[in-house]
């Protein structure tokens, strides 16, 4: 598991982009919220660490996982943004729902990524039970919404940087 090699939390900040100029959208899962909510309270504090003014981080919630992809494309739709974080929690059951919504959420976020000219941040946690997505959302693995914030603030830079070129 490459969690176990690497904590979700760490990143030299002197390689992560300043976002003062930047406006990111962050679509929430409602499902699993003691999760989701730890999540994006770490995307959140690492926004503002690296510049983000409050009034340019936008943050809305889906009732669930699948959800994200809807919400996503809707947030970039209307609301000027330069990126868009999505986090959820799907934990594994008894049945294949958990394939089929992990499946379609990662397809939708790829589909995005392609469709729109921002990039869309895949916060999506899919974890055997309750226990491994605690240690991803602010646990012992650290937090996947500091992971997914940096991603942003990285791939925000990356795109203006090759639009200059």
């Amino acid at each position: 598991m490459a969690t176990a090699y690497h904590n979700l939390s760490s990143y030299d900040p002197a390689k992560v982009p300043n976002g003062s100029d930047m406006k990111i959208g962050i679509v929430v899962s409602e499902w699993n919220d003691n999760i989701t909510n730890a999540l994006l309270e770490g995307a959140h504090k690492t926004l503002v660490k690296h510049g983000v003014k409050e009034e340019n981080i936008f943050i809305d919630f889906v009732p669930g996982s699948f959800e994200l992809i809807f919400g996503a494309k809707h947030m970039v739709e209307n609301k000027e943004i330069d990126a868009v974080i999505t986090l959820g929690s799907v934990v594994r059951g008894d049945t294949p729902h958990f394939d089929y919504v992990c499946s379609g959420v990662t397809q939708g976020i790829a589909d995005m990524n392609i469709r729109y000219d921002i990039p869309f941040i895949f916060g999506l946690l899919t974890t055997d039970d309750m226990q491994q997505a605690e240690e991803r959302a602010g646990g012992r693995h650290g937090n996947k919404g500091d992971e997914c914030a940096v991603a942003a603030l990285k791939m925000i830079d990356f795109y203006r940087r090759n639009l200059e070129e």
